[in-house]
């Protein structure tokens, strides 16, 4: 279409990475220079030079509608997949969440089905307790206004916006996409969180059983099934939305488990 396309890399340790990845794909003018640790702290950097489009479940409507519907193509596809393997809906659905684009894209199809209960996994960083080294906006945060939007965010007595922390650049965001503030508010959907700790773990297992090498977004999740499934009847199926692939993540998870990749 001959539009000039600038991709901004919010996240140093995967810089490299990614700045290699996105060129061979082609059609890319520049890959901006200026990076940040973190969604968070990306954010002035990004509108510093350009206009910003944000493709998040945690930005103003009607773009919020947009994320959702065009990622429910994830639970549809998962719906009609299980249905046509199973003949039933699975017993629960879960996902990492952050900002909430590709939780919502799983949970958005199946919110009339009753019988199957939703679970989204945060960031649970070092712990959810009054440190804030975390990004659990739902599980450790309260209601309060960014961006345009009324939801729950990780904030001090003052009001004043906190940074966080995660292991995982993805969800390490200081709010959460409102239509998860409003299934929380409702009990539709349960939240709950999981430490850097229990994700690196869960990141060793797939890799180790599966030979699948998840994105640390997504092994939040998975920690999380480790928790429930052992007490869970064995009929029951759980689907977890395994988001994205951990190559760009290795690095990260090295520094963390104290291995020297050079």
């Amino acid at each position: 279409m001959g539009v000039p396309l600038v991709i901004q890399l919010h996240n140093f340790e995967r810089k490299v990475l990614h700045d290699s990845l996105v060129r061979h794909h082609g059609r890319i003018n520049e890959v901006m220079q200026e990076s940040a640790p973190t969604v968070w702290a990306a954010l002035p950097v990004q509108g510093k030079d350009l206009v910003y489009a944000r493709v998040e479940a945690d930005i103003p409507n009607v773009v919020e509608k947009m994320v959702r519907d065009f990622q429910s193509i994830i639970g549809t596809e998962a719906r009609e997949q299980f249905q046509g393997r199973h003949n039933k809906l699975p017993d629960y659905i879960t996902a990492c969440v952050g900002g909430g684009s590709n939780a919502m894209g799983l949970f958005f199809p199946f919110l009339d089905d009753p019988e199957v209960k939703i679970i989204g996994v945060e960031a649970g960083g070092k712990g959810v307790n009054e440190k804030m080294e975390h990004c659990a906006s739902l599980t450790g945060g309260r209601p309060g206004v960014l961006h345009g939007n009324r939801t729950y965010l990780l904030q001090d007595d003052d009001g004043q916006i906190l940074e966080g922390f995660s292991i995982s650049a993805g969800l390490d965001y200081p709010g959460i996409g409102p239509e998860h503030a409003w299934l929380h508010d409702i009990g539709r959907a349960e939240y709950v969180s999981i430490t850097d700790k229990e994700a690196l773990g869960a990141f060793q297992l797939s890799c180790a059983l599966e030979g699948i090498i998840p994105a640390l977004e997504p092994s939040h999740a998975l920690a999380h099934v480790m928790k429930i499934a052992p007490d869970l009847p064995k009929d029951h199926i759980i689907v977890m939305n395994m988001c994205g692939r951990g190559d760009k993540d290795i690095f990260a998870v090295a520094q963390h488990l104290g291995f020297d990749m050079g």
